[in-house]
């Protein structure tokens, strides 16, 4: 008899996506994205942080201060990440799993990457001028978005 009781698909790939915004930096926002292909297998995650190369401990993470005394011009978001991270394989027709909407920037990104669809855990920046060239630049390419449905299950992991 099979098992009752499993985690979605949806819930598997958002909770990766959870999972990788834990490695963030940042004191402020940790964001997690996880990029699938159409038979459901993982191709990357990603998470918002400072360049590969660059010491984490010697860069900036204010939000606010002289723009170049900030963490903006710097950090990479984690829809970025897991594109430019992913192995030598094409991410079209893929769904980005992400849990905060993407800004106009990674929008961008993600639709010369291929990606058709992406689902999103949460969209606190709604009404910004930047989440609405998102979401026409999302239009205008045809990449459907969706809002992630919270099942309300908890998952513990011991590490």
């Amino acid at each position: 008899m099979k098992r009752e009781g499993y985690i979605s698909w949806d819930e598997y790939f958002m909770g990766i996506a959870l999972l990788s915004a834990m490695r963030s930096k940042d004191s402020n926002t940790q964001v997690g994205a996880c990029i699938v292909n159409a038979e459901r297998r993982i191709v990357s995650v990603g998470y918002n942080g400072m360049p590969t190369g660059c010491d984490d401990d010697e860069m900036p993470w204010e939000r606010e201060g002289a723009y170049l005394d900030t963490k903006y011009p710097y950090v990479c978001h984690a829809e970025l990440n897991a594109i430019l991270n992913r192995p030598d394989v094409s991410l079209r027709d893929c769904t980005l799993y992400v849990t905060l909407f993407p800004c106009n920037e990674c929008a961008k990104a993600i639709i010369q990457s291929g990606i058709r669809h992406v689902v999103y855990l949460d969209d606190k920046y709604a009404g910004t001028e930047s989440h609405s060239a998102a979401v026409l630049l999302f239009g205008k390419a045809g990449v459907t978005c969706e809002p992630y449905v919270r099942t309300g299950r908890g998952v513990t992991v011991d590490l």
